[in-house]
Order: structure tokens, then C-alpha cells, then sequence
């Protein structure tokens, strides 16, 4: 029996350029798409899956949602929440697979930004392989993540002159700031954590970075903090959903 492929294919942050070559020959051959739906309020981010597989899948294929499981934002028992979370969805994308991927197709779930980098579904694919009831070979794709475009939208280098940088996530970062860092990008802050933080620090923020509602703010964090917070709050109530990052620096080297 022939074996099922998975791609997993880094396709950027919205913007249809962002796929490189090597991504867009991953697709050509793809029998099915596989695509966990977070439900209405992120429909235009399946609609650009689902143009994106139609610009570049030469073949008849067909486009698999999954209903994504619903999860807690900010549960008291973190871990094990997201542990409960990362089963539900591989026990449903299991199934999936097992109905609409068979033997000897190719099937591909398209990740925003680069897959390895704050993303479950490597994990989620491990998952399944383990419990043994599907079987595939599965390869990645890397993609250009939100920090690179975020730094080139700003036109800003990552790090300062011989300088490490840090990735972090707003519930470390609520923490206090990491020591012995310099550069401080942060992901996943679903409430911004930064208003306890050296008013002094530079930071370069953007939402729904390679997409047509793209928003950038940078300047001194005690400057352009409030500001920040705001248009968030606002461009979350307006699409439903926000996507944004930010790079924190101290000094400007």
C-alpha cells in the first residue's frame, strides 16, 4: 500500500508573495488541503488558503475544513490546559485524515508564518503518528515568519550590534523583563504585558503584518504604549480576530 504524504507548508502572514518557491512546488501536486477552521470571525483566514491553494495547486483537489476546538485564553492551569487542547485537535484532524487523505495521496495544512516557530501542528502530527491508527510520511516547509516581516516593515535590524535576541510569549513577558536581554520579541500577547516595563524601551509593534489591514506603531514604549493598546482594542472589534507581534529594544545600536 502506497503511503499517505503530508506537507506541512509555511505560507507567510497573509500575503500571498510571501510563499517561496519551494512552497509553492510543495503545492502543485497536493490531492487535498487540510484546514483547522477557528469558526466565522476567522473566515477571510481560511478564504486565503483556500486562494491561495487555487493559484498555485495545479490538479482537481479539494479543501478539508476542520472545526478547531475551542480552548481557554488565560486558564489558571496553563500546561495542562493546552496539553487537553493539542489532544482534541489531534484526535479530530486524525479523523479527518483517515476520511479524505487515502493511500498514496498527498495532503498539505498550510501554517501562517514558519511552522516550527510558535505553531502546534508538528506536535499535533506527532500526535497522531503515535497513537498508530494513521499512517503518513510528513515533511515541512519553512516559511517567512511575522518576526522577519515585522522587522522589515519597520526596516529595523533584530538585534542590536553583535547583540542575541530573544522570542518570548506576553505571559513570560508579564513576568518582568528577561535579564541579560537587549532585544525581546513577542508573540502570542493576547494583552499586551509591556505597561510595567522601562518606558525608555523602543518597541516596534504590527498587526495583521502582509495583509491589506497591515498596522504599524513604533517609538518609545512610554510614548506610544497607550496608543498601541488602543488601536488593538479597536481593530480587534472591528475583524473579530487580531493577529500582531512586537519587537522591544533597549537603546536603538
Amino acid at each position: 500500500m502506497q503511503d499517505r504524504q503530508i506537507r506541512v507548508i509555511g505560507i507567510g502572514t497573509g500575503d500571498p508573495e510571501h510563499l517561496t518557491l519551494q512552497a509553492v512546488r510543495a503545492l502543485s501536486d497536493v490531492d487535498a488541503v487540510f484546514v483547522l477552521d477557528k469558526r466565522a470571525e476567522t473566515a477571510d483566514l481560511v478564504a486565503i488558503r483556500r486562494r491561495i491553494c487555487a493559484a498555485h495547486i495545479a490538479k482537481p483537489h479539494r479543501v478539508v475544513a476542520v472545526a478547531d476546538p475551542p480552548r481557554e485564553r488565560r486558564p489558571a492551569a496553563y500546561g495542562s490546559t493546552v496539553e487537553a487542547w493539542h489532544a482534541a485537535r489531534a484526535e479530530r484532524l486524525e479523523a479527518a485524515l483517515a476520511a479524505h487523505l487515502g493511500a498514496g495521496e498527498v495532503g498539505a495544512i498550510l501554517a501562517w508564518g514558519d511552522p516550527a516557530l510558535y505553531d502546534s501542528i508538528l506536535r499535533i502530527l506527532d500526535r497522531i503518528l503515535a497513537r498508530g491508527r494513521v499512517a503518513f510520511r510528513h515533511s515541512v516547509v519553512p516559511g517567512l515568519s511575522s518576526m522577519q516581516v515585522l522587522a522589515a516593515r519597520h526596516g529595523v535590524p533584530l538585534n542590536g550590534i553583535g547583540g542575541s535576541v530573544l522570542i518570548t510569549t506576553g505571559r513570560r513577558l508579564a513576568a518582568g523583563w528577561p535579564p541579560d536581554s537587549d532585544s525581546v520579541v513577542v508573540m502570542l500577547d493576547g494583552d499586551p504585558a509591556f505597561a510595567h516595563l522601562d518606558p525608555d524601551l523602543t518597541i516596534f509593534w504590527g498587526a495583521y503584518l502582509g495583509g491589506p489591514d497591515e498596522i504599524l506603531v513604533s517609538g518609545r514604549l512610554g510614548s506610544v504604549g497607550d496608543e498601541i493598546r488602543r488601536v488593538r482594542a479597536e481593530a480587534r472589534a472591528r475583524h473579530g480576530w487580531i493577529m500582531d507581534i512586537y519587537l522591544l529594544r533597549r537603546g536603538l545600536a
